[in-house]
């Protein structure tokens, strides 16, 4: 099992940047596809990127891609997030989750992923 935790959420102009981490523990980290997925006031969680196993190959949402940027980094257990050109309709709670299926079908399997986070709020003000 995959424990998650999210950090770096805060309040940015839009425009801005802004990187969020989610740390991972638990010794089979590496093997899990991970993404991320945000839920902004009165609206239903969304995919907003994923990324394989071997960090090889990453999946974006049409909404942020050009903008958004996943990665991870196996020694230190950690996904990034790295958000550029902030507009306030990506104010929202990010939650990071785990796959051990795929990170190419983690958006169509939103319901059934292995592990969440808590969520860290990104707040983007116009």
């Amino acid at each position: 099992q995959v424990q998650l935790v999210e950090s770096g959420g805060g309040l940015v102009q839009a425009g801005g940047s802004l990187s969020v981490s989610c740390a991972a523990s638990g010794r089979t980290f590496s093997y899990y596809a991970m993404g991320w997925f945000r839920q902004a006031p009165g609206k239903e969680r969304e995919f907003v990127a994923s990324i394989t196993w071997t960090g090889g190959s990453t999946y974006y949402a049409d909404s942020v891609k050009g903008r958004f940027t996943i990665s991870r980094e196996k020694a230190k257990n950690t996904v990034y997030l790295q958000m550029n050109s902030l507009k306030p309709q990506d104010t929202a709670v990010y939650y990071c989750a785990a796959d051990r299926q795929s990170a190419a079908t983690m958006r169509q399997r939103l319901g059934a992923l292995d592990a969440w986070g808590q969520g860290t709020l990104v707040t983007v003000s116009s």
